[in-house]
């Protein structure tokens, strides 16, 4: 393949960590070690990453004060170029970020629909600015929007730029149906109209693309699946020793949406059963203001069932600290309580050589079948108890799981295999 010139535009997420983030990061590392020309733009706020930020550089477009500001009082489109970046400074979106990790999509619901109509919307003179901004570094070969969130800007930057627009499709419908009416009912009506706009869908599994198929009323073929990738820069080159006693993790933002409680629940059932009563749990991962109540309860209920010396939490903690905590474990688990297009998680745990218990719901079954890396089983607590049991209780199974996810982790979803997957069925699917 020739080398090809690359945009990935990706919005950052304020003060918390964002898996669509570091994918997108990956991807465009990988793609400059390949010998492309990758360039990534960040929207509304800088990226928070736990590794070399590939954004450094590029200024933020779509800076998020300025895409308040414009909502609220329209008149403030027409604000001067000066203005508009002083405002999007990385001091100020940096205060910015801070609101940002507490905003509830039902607040933006406005705000959502105005961003899918692209030109039409309040943010046109953000989208003149990056079309043009885009426009004076020549013309990309292949423009990446990291979600279908940003699908407004697809039909100005594929006329201007005269390029193929690939949008990456991962999630989106829980914040989109989390939206009130009537923005819930125009957002879609909006999504599924630009989403034949672009050149390439591509969703991370097969279970998403189904569901995002029927969600866009298109055909399942017209979205290709190319999965989730690793960077395995840190991780240890051999699956680890089976520890004994047995641990535990949980490693996601320390929320209710991730199934906290039910792993704690999880996690009190196992040792009720009485059979593994050594075994402790350790749980980490993102945990902001918002998080500190529900990790609260689960401390409380620990106490109450005298366990929570047992458990550890380890909040907000560096990709080295990462790769560490996660190699100390012996099983993994993230019972996730919304639709989950893939699951990154489970790549860390498993290129750690730790197999995954997860619940039989969204694309979690696909991943354990296609790596062999774990088991599913009923998503209620009493279940994933009886299935972490089960595996840690038959020591070869344990081995061959801990193998199993290790070799697909480090062949499969490896980083440098995903990002030319991910270009080749972009250049296949676009014809040339």
């Amino acid at each position: 393949m020739r080398p090809l010139h690359i945009v990935q535009i990706t919005p950052g997420a304020g003060g918390m960590y964002c898996g669509n983030c570091f994918r997108d990061n990956a991807l465009v590392a990988e793609w400059r070690r390949q010998g492309h020309q990758a360039l990534m733009v960040p929207l509304y706020l800088p990226l928070k990453l736990d590794e070399e930020d590939q954004s450094e550089g590029t200024p933020v477009f779509f800076g998020g004060i300025n895409v308040y500001l414009e909502q609220h009082f329209p008149w403030l489109q027409r604000m001067p170029r000066w203005l508009r970046r002083a405002l999007a400074s990385p001091a100020l979106l940096r205060w910015a970020a801070g609101r940002a990790a507490k905003t509830r999509a039902s607040e933006v619901g406005d705000m959502t629909v105005s961003m899918l109509r692209g030109e039409e919307g309040r943010q046109k003179c953000e989208l003149d600015e990056l079309a043009g901004w885009l426009s004076e570094r020549g013309h990309p070969d292949v423009v990446c929007l990291s979600n279908a969130l940003l699908l407004g800007l697809a039909p100005r930057l594929k006329r201007d730029l005269r390029t193929r627009i690939v949008c990456q499709l991962t999630g989106e419908d829980g914040f989109l149906d989390s939206l009130p009416e009537p923005h819930r009912t125009e957002a879609w009506r909006l999504v599924q109209a630009h989403a034949r706009v672009v050149d390439v869908l591509v969703s991370p599994s097969r279970w998403f693309a189904n569901v995002m198929a029927e969600r866009l009323q298109m055909p399942p073929e017209r979205i290709q699946v190319v999965p989730l990738g690793l960077n395995l820069t840190g991780y240890p080159e051999a699956p680890a020793a089976r520890f004994t006693p047995p641990v535990i993790g949980f490693f996601a933002r320390m929320c209710r949406e991730k199934g906290l409680p039910v792993l704690v629940d999880a996690f009190l059932h196992l040792h009720r059963r009485g059979r593994i009563s050594s075994a402790s749990l350790k749980i980490g991962g993102g945990c902001g203001p918002s998080d500190e109540p529900v990790v609260a309860e689960q401390k409380q209920k620990l106490a109450q069932a005298g366990l929570l010396e047992r458990v550890s939490f380890h909040p907000n903690v560096s990709r080295e600290e990462k790769i560490a905590f996660l190699s100390s474990l012996t099983l993994f688990s993230v019972p996730v309580q919304y639709n989950q297009s893939f699951g990154m998680f489970l790549l860390e745990a498993m290129a750690a050589g730790v197999p995954v218990v997860q619940p039989a719901t969204s694309a979690f079954p696909e991943i354990i079948q296609a790596t062999g890396g774990g088991m599913a089983t009923a998503p209620d607590p009493e279940s994933l108890a009886e299935g972490m049991e089960s595996l840690l209780l038959d020591s070869k199974r344990w081995e061959q799981c801990s193998k199993a996810a290790h070799h697909a982790a480090h062949t499969l979803y490896a980083m440098p295999r995903v990002a030319s997957q991910f270009l080749e069925t972009v250049i296949q699917q676009s014809g040339n």
